[in-house]
């Protein structure tokens, strides 16, 4: 298909849209619709009170009367609001208008990384890694407040025409500290699904994004997936049963550090992987650094000519097509020269007369005078009547994003007078211009009425309080009352702060934060105490011991064969030497006993052969060869007869003559 059929295409399907074209809550103009998923419509739209552009993200209807999807479209924008990064795609507001429930966010000129790979099919890893590290600088800013975004594919990559690259679409985000009921549901996109959300839905934190980041990364230095199968129920279990293979093994050439790179952020079990997008950003330049410049640049196989690529699957034709509005004027203090006109033209010229009936100016003149009073007359009531109808009016003139100075003089210019001058804060418009004005931009009004302009002080700033010495629940509390929010938790030891109480905030205390920001917390767990080795002993006395110690003991319900007695203290966990916060459990597996195997019959048989033989059976062997063996070779004797059984692991003593 051709540019131009395709552009064709868009503009029909967006035409049949509804809300193109339409004014949504009496403010967002939509212009275009840029995309469609299966939870909402994404659109270009203008926001006529501070007439910029944006995108605008509304619900699908039949979705709307759904409380469930309605709380998470809310929450979307709220989490987004309070995370201030270059790198994640801004939420400006939220509201809804009758049967719609929409955001509006910042708009991205540009595409997916979707986009991307269908027209590449696989990039050097330089653009991979160009690629990688800001979204995981987002996805940190989210961990590190206290967001796992649940939902991280090619498709909620945005990469602007300037090269911006930002993490959007945080639909399905929740608090790392909240647990979700999904009644088994499992909310995500099936390829970039981590084990655990598949075993656990309602469970996960910032390492599914960790996993999915690496999924994302494997595609983007092979051109594919790396579990692929007929049906989502095979995916899934691929992502449940087999590791992420190396990149190399797809593209070969591709360097080691890469396919570590892969096997760290996709390790199955959760612990292995690094623990958050900012540990996993860490390795990535650390990867980076140590790959040469030809590594960086090396071209994979499955890298798409433009002549290969499916140009139809891209779906940043779309905004691009409908990229059709009238242009503004190139002066915003010139008026529209085609309105000028056709009101210059109405003035100007007399309405035909009607037909049947002659002009009264086809009529021959009666003399000089009469013609002189018809010229005056007609000139007065010309005058007169459009200065009743519109020289007593103007408009307010565009002021807003003017300093308060250029919007007095603009209006002084316009003949009107500044009212009352109110402040606000603003997140969005720099501090010292106008928000707002009242009436507002292109209303008319009479001549030397006055306008009330809303200047902006910026983002409304908080200080972070002092909560040192406050326990946990008291602290958050404090934060959300001085209108910020608790972030990530995170607990160490200290000898001087009890356990639970914080330690330090981040940002530091008296820091000025956006408001709503998020505040990590660093809480205590108390003085550390050292984990005794209680192994080898009776459950009774390693009970004393460890209560002693200040923790806790829990006995495993599953016993284990061991060295030790049955009954005794097999295994501890945490081993012996560690350390531990006082109140915390030590789990003791108790012992079974040894496990008893057949000795086998070595008798007659080299010294050689019989030493092999019964440390492969799970024997330690030792050798008696007093003077009659010195020089022997053959054993004559075992300590536990061939066919008797011992404890595997025991030691068998072999005479030798």
């Amino acid at each position: 298909m051709s540019v131009t059929a395709r552009t064709l295409a868009c503009v029909d399907t967006t035409l049949q849209d509804p809300l193109v074209g339409q004014l949504l809550d009496g403010r967002y103009r939509v212009d275009a619709r840029i995309a469609v998923g299966g939870m909402a419509t994404v659109y270009r739209a203008v926001d006529t009170r501070l007439d910029r552009v944006l995108a605008l993200k509304v619900m699908h209807p039949a979705l709307a009367v759904d409380g469930v999807f309605v709380e998470r479209f809310i929450r979307e924008a709220k989490s987004v609001a309070r995370l201030a990064h270059p790198n994640v795609v801004q939420v400006f507001d939220q509201g809804t208008d009758g049967s719609y429930v929409y955001l509006a966010m910042e708009y991205v000129a540009g595409c997916t990384l979707r986009d991307v790979l269908r027209e590449r099919g696989a990039l050097q890893p330089r653009a991979a890694l160009d690629i990688l590290e800001p979204v995981l600088a987002a996805l940190g800013a989210a961990h590190r407040a206290g967001f796992v975004h649940r939902d991280m594919k090619p498709e909620n990559v945005l990469i602007g025409d300037d090269g911006r690259v930002k993490v959007a679409d945080f639909g399905l985000v929740r608090s790392v500290d909240t647990v979700t009921s999904t009644t088994g549901a499992v909310l995500g996109t099936v390829s970039y699904l981590a084990p655990e959300q598949i075993e656990q839905p309602g469970a996960a934190d910032a390492r599914v994004d960790v996993y999915a980041c690496g999924v994302v990364f494997y595609e983007m230095l092979t051109g594919d997936k790396p579990h692929d199968g007929d049906s989502p129920a095979v995916v899934l279990y691929k992502h449940l049963h087999e590791d992420v293979p190396p990149p190399s093994a797809i593209a070969p050439g591709l360097a080691y550090e890469l396919d570590e790179l892969v096997a760290s952020a996709t390790a199955r079990t959760p612990d292995i992987r690094p623990h958050d997008a900012v540990a996993l950003l860490a390795q990535a330049r650390e990867v980076r650094a140590a790959l040469s410049p030809e590594q960086l640049d090396a071209v994979p196989p499955q890298a798409l000519t433009a002549e290969h690529s499916n140009a139809d699957d891209r779906t940043s034709v779309i905004p691009r097509a409908l990229n059709i509005q009238r242009p503004l004027p190139v002066n915003e203090d010139e008026p529209d020269r085609e309105a000028v006109f056709n009101r210059t033209s109405r003035l100007q010229t007399p309405p035909p007369p009607p037909p049947g009936r002659r002009s009264r100016t086809s009529r021959a003149p009666r003399g000089p005078l009469v013609i002189v009073a018809a010229v005056l007359l007609a000139l007065g009531l010309g005058v007169g009547i459009w200065y009743i109808n519109s020289g007593q009016f103007t408009e307010v003139p565009p002021l807003l994003s003017k300093t308060e100075a250029q919007a007095k003089e603009r209006l002084e210019d316009a003949g009107l007078d500044v009212g009352k001058v109110e402040r606000a804060y603003s997140d969005t418009v720099e501090r010292g211009t106008v928000i707002s004005t009242d009436p507002a931009t292109g209303a008319r009004i009479r001549h030397n009425d006055s306008v009330t302009l809303v200047i902006s002080q910026g983002p409304e700033t908080v200080k972070v309080p002092d909560l040192q010495g406050y326990k946990l629940d008291k602290a958050r509390s404090v934060l959300k009352d001085s209108g910020l929010q608790p972030g990530m938790k995170t607990e160490t030891f200290s000898d001087d702060v009890p356990r639970g109480f914080v330690i330090s905030t981040d940002p530091k205390i008296g820091t000025k934060v956006r408001s709503g920001a998020a505040v990590a917390l660093t809480v205590s767990k108390g003085s550390p105490v050292e984990i005794p080795d209680v192994t080898g002993g009776s459950l009774a006395d390693a009970r004393a011991e460890l209560q002693e110690a200040g923790l806790k003991v829990k006995v495993a319900s599953a016993r284990v064969n061991s060295e030790f007695d049955a009954g005794q203290v097999a295994r501890q966990s945490p081993a012996d030497g560690g350390q531990a916060a006082e109140g915390d459990t030590v789990t003791l597996t108790l012992s079974k006993g040894p496990e008893m195997i057949e000795v086998p019959d070595v008798v007659g048989d080299s010294v050689d052969d019989a030493k092999a033989e019964l440390e492969a059976a799970g024997f330690q062997v030792d050798e008696d060869r007093g003077l009659l063996g010195l020089f022997g070779d053959t054993v004559k004797k075992q300590s536990v007869d061939g066919g008797e059984t011992a404890p595997k692991g025991s030691t068998i003593t072999i005479t030798i003559r």
